[in-house]
């Protein structure tokens, strides 16, 4: 007599646990926001990618204008935009 009870009582805490596990995997912190939680990382990886390589092209430009002379005069000139007498600039518009 208790061996099918036993085996009911089984049955219903195998189907209450997977029902569970079920409900909580399709659930707003499941399954999906795992997928979602994902894609942002691999969003965020590429970001970080794209922000390394500028800091790293503005570190090229600062060691260029540290080195050279003629590099920090045009950065000058372009900057405050000066130009030397004699010389002529073409303004083109966009």
């Amino acid at each position: 007599m208790k061996s099918p009870i036993r085996k009911v009582g089984y049955a219903v805490v195998i189907l209450g646990a997977m029902g569970y596990a079920i409900f909580t995997l399709r659930g707003p912190n499941g399954v999906p926001a795992l997928f979602e939680k994902r894609a942002q990382i691999r969003e965020l990886e590429k970001r970080n990618e794209t922000l390394a390589r500028e800091i790293e092209l503005k570190r090229e430009k600062i060691r260029r204008l540290r080195e050279s002379q003629s590099e920090q005069e045009m950065e000058i000139r372009q900057r405050l935009k000066l130009i030397r007498p004699g010389e002529k600039v073409f303004i083109l518009e966009k």
